[in-house]
């Protein structure tokens, strides 16, 4: 770490909207060489008080502070001046396809000194190289972004941060759009700059990420700020705590459902290396859990499931009779739905409205002689987003300006009116909030009351403990334990899901 720390703090913050509070007496500290975690359910007033930090909104109240010197910061640029740089999880609309890394990574002094007529690229090449030293030197700095993983645009963007002397950092969700080895890749560029004395400020949902990677834990709550701990003080049911108000077990109560008949039966299900000899059951009015960590093969099972790939071996059974699914468009035809893990590459489409995407999978049904029926096609979508609470102003709004919650009420919505009757929710809480998922925990709830099978595959082992009523482990592609609810721990399944009871034998 470098030997100054800088330290900023925002003091009794407060903001209002038409008249509502947004922000009330905030009180937020970060040091350099610190990762500060800053967590709260959608409306809590995270993203307000960024927007002030980073000057996007001018606070009607309070100070901001750096190294105890007040300071004014009432734009972006102002806010770059003091140090203080943004990491949106958006990168792409913080970065220009057509030019080059070095260009980009050059591209707010560029911008600042637009009046002179020469660009010193010697200049810009060994400064954009210097930025990514420390962060990965073998992204080739005349490629153009458009040409980048996603991963290496989110460094792109750090460099130039780095590039502009960043102090403190706020990384915005920076771990949701990454698989699970672009994630671990960031946290050893968070680690680097940590050590550098860079302070950041780590905004996301995912709690096991806080407690890796944080040095100190604030939750907001309603506007307010409720609780700061050193991350090593608390733990995920503390936060849960302080971000609900309420435990998780009361913010997810669950709904008791009455088990029926036999609905689907799984025999000697194989694909590819990643399902190997699956075989389960699914009643009407059951949830069943399929847990397991990353890699595990959950997501390839649900593909199966749905028909999107062909089992190698192995029987599926609905009703009592064997089927076999040829496509996706099979699988619904019979009533089995899928919710993917990708919802914004396989689940919606991001660029149509809420509207469209609740109907698209019911355009027979609200059609006439090839014309859609507008009042019909309306009224259903309405009625989806009254009855599972999307929070949209209109129907016609863009599913790509919602929630990540918002966006998976209406990735499940839109198969409701197809009275499905199995339902694969694959990570269905990936990336939601806690207000939200107590809501899609509603939704589950509801259809297993109707009679739904649901089939709930997820790494999160207190959702599946607490939603589940009988829970598969997979770990390697296999089903290794049948538990039931009332006999599984958490304990249990972590050691079951990594492989624990093979490095027993």
């Amino acid at each position: 770490m470098s030997e100054s720390v800088n330290l900023l703090e925002m003091n009794g913050i407060s903001k209002s909207f038409a008249g509502v509070a947004a922000l009330r007496d905030v009180s937020f500290s970060l040091k350099g060489g610190e990762i500060h975690a800053l967590l709260g359910a959608n409306g809590a007033g995270k993203s307000t008080l960024m927007k002030i930090l980073s000057g996007a909104y001018a606070a009607e109240g309070g100070t901001i502070m750096i190294n105890k010197e007040p300071v004014k910061i009432s734009t972006p640029a102002e806010a770059k001046k003091h140090g203080i740089q943004c990491v949106y999880q958006e990168v792409d609309t913080a970065l220009v396809p057509e030019l080059s890394v070095a260009e980009n990574i050059w591209l707010d002094r560029m911008s600042a000194s637009s009046g002179k007529q020469w660009v010193k690229w010697g200049s810009v090449h060994r400064e954009a190289r210097e930025a990514l030293q420390l962060l990965d030197p073998n992204i080739p700095l005349g490629k153009k972004v458009a040409e980048l993983s996603l991963s290496d645009k989110q460094l792109v963007l750090i460099a130039r941060c780095l590039a502009e002397k960043a102090k403190f950092i706020i990384l915005d969700e920076p771990t949701a759009p990454l698989s699970q080895e672009e994630t671990e890749r960031l946290f050893v560029i968070m680690e680097r700059l940590k050590q550098s004395g860079v302070g950041m400020i780590f905004i996301t949902h995912r709690l096991p990420e806080v407690f890796r990677m944080c040095d100190r834990v604030t939750v907001m709550r309603d506007g307010r700020h409720v609780m700061t701990k050193p991350a090593a003080e608390t733990d995920g049911k503390d936060v849960v705590f302080h971000m609900l108000g309420k435990s998780f077990d009361q913010e997810f109560p669950k709904l008791e459902a009455k088990r029926g008949e036999l609905l689907l039966e799984a025999n000697g299900l194989s694909r590819g290396g990643k399902v190997k000899e699956v075989s389960f059951k699914l009643h009407r009015g059951e949830i069943v859990g399929v847990i397991g960590l990353v890699g595990a093969g959950k997501t390839e099972l649900s593909r199966v499931l749905f028909g999107a790939d062909p089992p190698d071996e192995g029987t599926l059974m609905l009703g009592g009779r064997k089927i076999d699914l040829k496509s996706p468009a099979d699988a619904v035809q019979k009533g089995i739905v899928l919710v993917p893990e990708e919802r914004r590459k396989q689940g919606i489409l991001v660029d149509e409205s809420v509207g469209v995407n609740i109907t698209l999978p019911n355009l027979k049904r609200l059609s006439s002689l090839g014309f859609m029926r507008r009042k019909a096609e309306n009224q259903s979508s309405n009625e989806i987003v009254g009855r599972l609470g999307v929070k949209t102003p209109t129907i016609d709004q863009l599913v790509g300006y919602l929630s990540g919650g918002n966006q998976q009420k209406v990735a499940i919505g839109k198969w409701l009116p197809t009275e499905a009757d199995v339902f694969l929710l694959d990570e269905p809480t990936k990336g939601v909030d806690v207000g939200a998922k107590s809501d899609i925990f509603k939704i589950i709830g509801q259809l297993a009351q109707q009679g739904k099978g649901i089939v709930y595959l997820s790494c999160e082992f207190a959702e599946i403990m607490g939603i589940a009523d009988r829970i598969y482990v997979m770990c390697d592609g296999r089903f290794v334990k049948e538990l039931s609810r009332e006999e599984a721990t958490q304990e249990q399944l972590l050691f079951l899901a990594s492989a624990g009871q093979e490095a027993q034998a």
